[in-house]
């Protein structure tokens, strides 16, 4: 195997294979990316692990069509230590040297006969545009939990009833859920998987930007137990979570007493004032009346803090309690100018929608539910 091509290439194929690869790897091989070049001018790099594969095709100048396992933590690392020149990988005996400019490495060749073979190319079941995806993975995974007494609640719910996509998550303080559409390869087309929520988000951010992304469900992934994602050269694999999801989305008020419309980037910073002085696991405080929305935290011989933001109400004026990062990471999701706060009783959910504008309607395609904290006797 040889071939020559530019640093940065090589750089960006190699990180984004290497994220694929396990922090504790079960036998020697699969911490290796398996490299392959043939003689249509095209690298093939790849990452498996049983749980997530990884495949990525770029142009290169192949003077040798071959394959090679080389570590990959190592191969990254190396890479993006390069000086901007470019670069060349060819296998000498047991070895695989690298040459860039004036550095040379030689790195320890695995056998390739050891390698587990990849899940097949999943075929489509449908495509969605990469930034709509990206955002709203993003919106959902901030609600999944992150702890492992549950693991169930870590992975991010996908439900698809023909182009109606439907993105769940909760860690049972608050909940997110996203409604969008996509494009089904066959009309009717219906399947629920429960998503790891960090890897989907990983290959979300990474797939993304290619402008279209084709997922695969089912059998089109190669089996139930997989989702498989496209975007351009770029394929990853990954194995779900096995279990029932909760049936959360009977938390959504049916209906609403008050609601409260205010600016988002004046909540957020005043909310991330307030919370300074909140001790761990403590709310800050919310009092909703017609125009003001006062923010306090603290208590008795406590640091304490408080602070106004203009605020439109509608329905009787209340007063409630959020842990305070948790609506920090909602208000955050929302990436609208305004927040809709829609509440039927203190010790009840509220629901977190956003909106264009102060008078506009709010954007019901994604709601965020908290559940509130009682304040400290």
């Amino acid at each position: 195997m040889k071939f020559r091509l530019e640093r940065e290439v090589l750089t960006e194929a190699v990180t984004w294979v290497a994220r694929a690869l396990p922090n504790r790897p079960p036998t020697p091989v699969l911490a290796g990316v398996l490299i392959e070049a043939k003689d249509d001018d095209t690298v093939t790099l790849s990452a498996f692990d049983y749980e997530i594969s990884a495949r990525l095709t770029i142009a290169a100048e192949v003077s040798e069509a071959g394959s090679a396992l080389v570590n990959g933590r190592l191969l990254a690392d190396i890479c993006r230590n390069l000086p901007a020149k470019p670069a060349e990988l060819a296998t000498d005996g047991s070895k695989v040297q690298l040459t860039c400019g004036s550095s040379r490495f030689a790195l320890l060749q695995m056998p390739v006969s050891d390698y587990p073979t990849l899940p097949t190319s999943p075929e489509p079941s449908g495509s969605i545009d990469g930034t709509t995806f990206t955002q709203a993975v993003a919106q959902v995974h901030v609600a999944a939990d992150r702890g492992d007494t549950l693991p169930i609640l870590t992975g991010v719910r996908v439900e698809i009833d023909d182009d109606k996509m439907t993105l769940l998550a909760t860690d049972r303080y608050r909940l997110a859920m996203r409604e969008l559409t996509w494009s089904p390869s066959a009309p009717g087309t219906a399947h629920v998987a429960l998503i790891p929520a960090r890897l989907l988000s990983d290959t979300a951010k990474s797939l993304g930007a290619s402008g279209s992304v084709e997922i695969a469900l089912g059998e089109a992934a190669g089996g139930d137990g997989l989702v498989g994602f496209e975007a351009g050269t770029r394929r990853t694999t990954t194995r779900l979570l096995d279990g029932e999801y909760p049936k959360v989305t009977s938390i959504f008020p049916s209906s609403v007493d008050s609601e409260a419309v205010v600016e988002t980037a004046a909540l957020v910073e005043a909310v991330k004032r307030v919370a300074l002085v909140a001790e761990r696991n403590t709310p800050v405080r919310l009092r909703f009346t017609d125009g003001q929305l006062a923010i306090e935290a603290g208590a008795g011989d406590d640091a304490q803090a408080s602070e106004a933001v203009p605020c439109t109400m509608t329905g009787p004026e209340l007063e409630i309690g959020f842990n305070p990062h948790f609506l920090l990471d909602g208000l955050g999701a929302l990436g609208t100018s305004h927040c809709r706060l829609q509440f039927t009783q203190p010790s009840r959910p509220a629901v977190l929608v956003g909106q264009t504008d102060a008078d506009t309607e709010p954007d019901m395609s994604y709601r965020y539910v908290l559940m509130p904290v009682r304040f400290p006797a």
